[in-house]
């Protein structure tokens, strides 16, 4: 994995990463590389702060360290939709029941400002104002 590299500078293994994620992505078969590839973009762009990885083989984006969130394939697990989902560090909390998982099958903007909605409030104050 790029992060065990030896030698390399934290910006080098960040870089190995990302390529690494990248070429993950463009891997998946349509219309999960369509949906995944968008995922990036919009997280990179509204969340910079987020760090793609790898996570049990699906696109994941951590923050400090941590998963904070992922994208499922659908053809991974042989679903009908791919997903967009959240571990317990996202601060997506609402009283006592909330969802953490939201099905893909399209992102157009609405659906993209969802994204953008759901990073926003995972993030809590983290998020910067894009």
């Amino acid at each position: 994995m790029a992060r065990e590299k030896p030698g390399l500078t934290p910006k080098e293994r960040a870089a190995l990463t990302e390529a690494e994620v990248l070429r993950t992505l463009e891997a998946f078969p349509e219309p999960d590389r369509t949906l995944a590839l968008r995922l990036h973009t919009l997280i990179q762009h509204w969340a910079p702060e987020l760090s793609p990885r790898l996570w049990y083989g699906m696109p994941a984006y951590a923050w400090k360290g941590k998963v904070l969130c992922f994208f499922q394939p659908a053809h991974k697990f042989k679903t009908r939709y791919a997903t967009l989902g959240f571990t317990d560090l996202a601060q997506l909390d609402e009283g006592t029941f909330w969802p953490v998982a939201f099905a893909v099958k399209a992102l157009g903007q609405e659906e993209e400002e969802k994204v953008r909605q759901l990073l926003r409030k995972a993030l809590g104050e983290g998020l910067e104002e894009a």
